[in-house]
């Protein structure tokens, strides 16, 4: 316990309180009577606690005059002079000096039984065998008033407060061992043995985790295998980016350097008015093929002829391919190259420089499919097959001779099959043998290009008819992933395509989104149809069957079924997604030429509507009945790239369709059908989204389509020799 109430520690080998301050033998308690734990033997009477109390105070003050004392002067000699001892109290105790005196006091001498070395303690009277307190007279439980002798000091009867003079312990300065004793500790330090692990050093216990209990075996080995995967795990994922990385850039460098390989012309035309339908064609892929029998450059070691033979270059096949938006087939329509047709407005083109010239031609009737390319190039060859066909051609792909030759051996050669040898009267012997058989790009390119063979009586319907089977085995091949799947085969195509070939809005990435998009397609799903006709000219060109091309194409543009093809189940291959048709914007109605027929069969109904839509800001071109007689629809008509202008007079109309036609230019017909009930309202305000009209076909998609019979067509999944 402490030395006194304050809970001091007392210094090592120090006595406690009791021990320093033996009991009075002769002292009473101060209430007069005897302690009752008075000791019986000896007579004496020991402490109290309140005297101890009085002892270890009147001690502590003492201690804290002597550091409050300054050290006294020295003399002449050196030696400090002591202090002049402290006058004594009246009743014979030693004064206790007020808190602000700084008045000497005597010295004490040490105590000799006091090991500490405490400069406080206070010597004992040898003649007194029991120390007492010293008692004030004056206090009435004074029992024995004797007086102190020189060995006892006067106790204050009141402590002070610690609270306001607080005693700072000192302790003894800190030494640095002699030098010899480190040297000592170093040599003890470097002789002690080494601990091999943490369980040697000299502790009681090793730290452990609190709360945790030590692993099993099993857990071990389980934790130690997930730290494992994990490290597999972030490694593989690093090097899985590090290849998407490398793979992507290197995607894209190869993407742009073949891209860079291609050469580009003008040929399309985006914003024909001689598209159907625009609105159901949506998303579908339409490829304009052409292959020219130009005789300039390396055609003409291939056996073509040379530029004194034909000057120039022919198309000597043209091929319109159909892939729709949901990719569920394809559908192939090759037209003749005598194909009577009326050549347009065209600009001159140079084909052994690949660019147009810069010299306009009128148009002019009765002209062969395959001279409007020669004179107007692939811009003038795809506005006949877009007025002829309707369909929207958004990629022109031409390849000459020796592209398609190469293209061949690529692959490594394409499987024909024919009934008898090939013989032409001007290529010579193609085929030798009857039978299947692989060719390579020179013999191919013969087989698809004679037209003169011994036993064949349609000409150029005979040739079309083995360019499509030709076809349709290259299909078969690529399709069963011999060159689809086959990177040097793929990539030596592309190279041979890009070589010899010119194009317009194709890209390598097309090409391959196509390719993609026709992997898991069956055979049986690509059809290969031909233009019909119907003899003849007296010049030598074939008349095309207007109604029946047009049957045809509205066949394909509605998805109806075709002649010899084959329905297979969906295709399970993702169709490249296609964005949502774009709202239309309603037009200001001044712009809008409106043609009024009337297809009711009210009299004066025309005129009465004209002046009702005029009055609606529309302008009027002219009014009049139906061509076509009677209409139980009001439909608004109109030529592609005219839909927003068509729907904004739509959008005045109750009731009235939309109708897809050509013919009529910037022009807007408005028929007038017995379900027209009068009314016209204000249309869509200039600028606002037009609301979704109903959109009809005509009367080619009242039901189904009627294709003639006599129509050649081939599928591609048909193998058989013929």
């Amino acid at each position: 316990m402490g030395d006194d109430r304050y809970g001091r520690t007392p210094r090592p080998g120090g006595r406690a309180p009791w021990e320093r301050y033996p009991a009075d033998d002769d002292a009473q308690p101060r209430t007069g009577r005897r302690n009752r734990h008075a000791d019986t033997t000896t007579g004496s009477v020991p402490l109290s606690v309140q005297d101890l109390v009085e002892k270890v105070d009147s001690e502590r003050n003492s201690r804290r005059r002597r550091r409050a004392e300054p050290e006294p002067p020295a003399d002449s000699t050196g030696t400090r002079r002591p202090a002049p001892p402290e006058p004594a109290a009246p009743n014979g105790s030693h004064r206790t000096p007020d808190a602000g005196s700084t008045g000497a006091r005597r010295a004490v001498p040490p105590d000799p039984l006091n090991t500490t070395g405490s400069r406080h303690a206070v010597t004992p009277d040898p003649t007194v065998t029991g120390a007492r307190r010293a008692v004030n007279p004056d206090s009435p439980n004074a029992t024995d008033a004797r007086p102190a002798t020189g060995s006892r000091r006067a106790v204050p009867a009141k402590p002070s407060n610690p609270a306001a003079d607080p005693v700072t312990e000192e302790l003894p300065a800190v030494t640095d061992p002699p030098r010899a004793d480190i040297k000592t500790l170093r040599a003890q330090a470097a002789a002690a043995p080494v601990a091999a692990s943490p369980a040697d050093y000299p502790t009681t216990a090793l730290p452990s985790n609190v709360g945790a209990k030590p692993l099993s075996r099993l857990a071990t080995a389980r934790k130690r295998r997930n730290r494992k995967l994990r490290a597999a795990g972030r490694a593989s994922l690093a090097i899985f980016a590090v290849i998407a990385m490398l793979v992507t850039g290197g995607g894209w460098s190869y993407l742009r350097a073949k891209d860079n390989a291609f050469n580009q012309v003008t040929a399309l035309e985006p914003d024909s008015p001689d598209v159907v339908d625009a609105g159901a064609q949506y998303g579908d892929e339409n490829f304009l093929i052409v292959g020219t029998d130009t005789r300039a450059g390396a055609n003409s070691q291939l056996g073509a002829g040379s530029t004194a033979d034909a000057e120039g270059s022919r198309a000597d096949t043209v091929m319109l391919v159909n892939i729709p938006a949901d990719r569920q087939r394809v559908v192939a329509v090759s037209f003749p190259r005598d194909l009577d047709v009326t050549r347009p407005v065209c600009e001159g083109w140079d084909n052994d420089k690949g660019a147009y010239t810069g010299e306009n031609f009128p148009s002019a009737i009765g002209d062969k499919l395959n001279a409007v390319y020669a004179l107007g190039g692939p811009k003038c060859l795809t506005k006949v097959i877009q007025k002829m066909s309707g369909l929207k051609i958004n990629h022109f792909v031409g390849i000459d001779f020796s592209g398609f030759e190469s293209m061949v051996d690529t692959i490594g050669g394409v499987e024909v099959c024919t009934t008898k040898p090939l013989v032409d009267e001007v290529l010579g012997t193609v085929l030798t043998t009857p039978g299947k058989q692989v060719v390579n790009g020179s013999t191919a390119l013969d087989y698809v290009r004679a037209r003169h063979v011994y036993g064949e009586e349609r000409s150029d319907y005979d040739r079309i008819n083995r360019q499509q089977r030709f076809l349709s085995s290259l299909l078969r091949t690529a399709l069963s992933g011999k060159v689809l799947f086959d990177m040097g085969k793929l990539n030596g195509f592309i190279d041979a395509f890009a070589q010899h070939s010119f194009m317009d809005n194709v890209s390598t990435k097309d090409l391959l989104t196509l390719g993609r998009s026709m992997q898991k397609m069956q055979a049986g799903s690509i059809t290969f149809l031909t233009v019909p006709t119907a003899g003849t000219t007296s010049y030598g060109n074939e008349i095309p069957r207007e109604s029946d091309i047009k049957a045809i194409f509205r066949a394909v543009i509605d998805d109806q079924p075709l002649p010899g093809e084959k329905p297979s189940a969906p295709v399970t291959s993702e169709a490249p997604p296609v964005a949502a048709k774009p709202k239309q914007l309603a037009v200001d109605p001044s712009t809008v030429s409106l043609q009024v027929s009337n297809g009711s069969g009210t009299p004066g109904l025309a005129n009465t509507t004209a002046t009702k839509l005029s009055n609606q800001g529309f302008q009027i071109y002219s009014t009049g009945n139906y061509a076509d007689g009677t209409s139980p629809k009001t439909i608004v008509r109109y030529s592609s790239g005219h839909e927003a202008a068509a729907a904004t007079v739509a959008s005045a109309i109750p009731g009235a369709t939309l109708e897809s036609t050509t013919g009529l230019g910037s022009i807007v017909e408005v028929v007038l059908g017995s379900d027209y009930t009068g009314t016209v309202r204000t249309p869509t305000a200039f600028g606002q989204t037009l609301p979704d009209t109903p959109t009809d076909s005509g009367g080619l998609t009242a039901a189904p389509v009627t294709l003639p019979s006599d129509l050649e067509h081939v599928n591609a999944a048909d193998d058989t020799c013929k």
